[in-house]
């Protein structure tokens, strides 16, 4: 029996080749109407699995959904994702968000992202903008519930509220800050 070694350069080559055989035709971009299912589902999930809420939702000026942006490394990151900017329930535009990270990082995953703007001043702010990056541009308060919290217990004072989310709930302990929001010709 023999066994096959690989060199370092060798192994990173075949892993980031096969993460761009993986991600190649998602991150290819997505029509309108595409974009538009996924927002609708990943909106629904968010209403039925994101306990509270509603009650963001209730005060939103507007509402910019992610359904799925892919994240991706090995040492150097990335990731990317489309969406839209719904006002009053109706999508004006769409996005994509893409950001880059160095650090202890290995594997992929995907996960949905919903930002809300709380103030007209905080969407208008946004929709001037070429690039919008969080954290320079705008912070976005990230939302996370520990077991037994409720939107009872959470100020809703930020002009910009995100959610950061994947099939299981809200994912813990992340961050949007670095990433870059642009917008879509469609």
């Amino acid at each position: 029996m023999s066994t096959i070694r690989f060199s370092l350069p060798i192994f990173f080559a075949i892993l980031i080749a096969g993460l761009n055989l993986s991600f190649s035709s998602t991150i290819n971009a997505a029509s309108a109407s595409e974009i538009n299912i996924g927002v609708t589902e990943a909106m629904k999930r968010f209403k039925t699995d994101i306990s509270g809420g509603q009650e963001f939702l209730k005060n939103a000026k507007g509402i910019l959904v992610f359904p799925t942006v892919y994240k991706a490394g090995f040492g150097i990151g990335g990731e990317y994702g489309e969406g839209a900017l719904q006002v009053d329930g109706k999508t004006i535009s769409y996005y994509n968000t893409a950001a880059a990270s160095i650090g202890f990082q290995l594997g992929a995953q995907s996960k949905s992202v919903v930002i809300i703007f709380m103030t007209n001043d905080a969407l208008k702010h946004f929709q001037a903008s070429k690039g919008w990056k969080a954290g320079v541009d705008g912070s976005v308060a990230v939302i996370e519930w520990g077991v037994g919290e409720d939107i009872n217990t959470i100020d809703i004072e930020d002009p910009i509220v995100g959610f950061v989310f994947s099939n299981k709930g809200l994912m813990y302990n992340l961050t949007l800050e670095g990433s870059k929001f642009t917008k879509l010709e469609k």
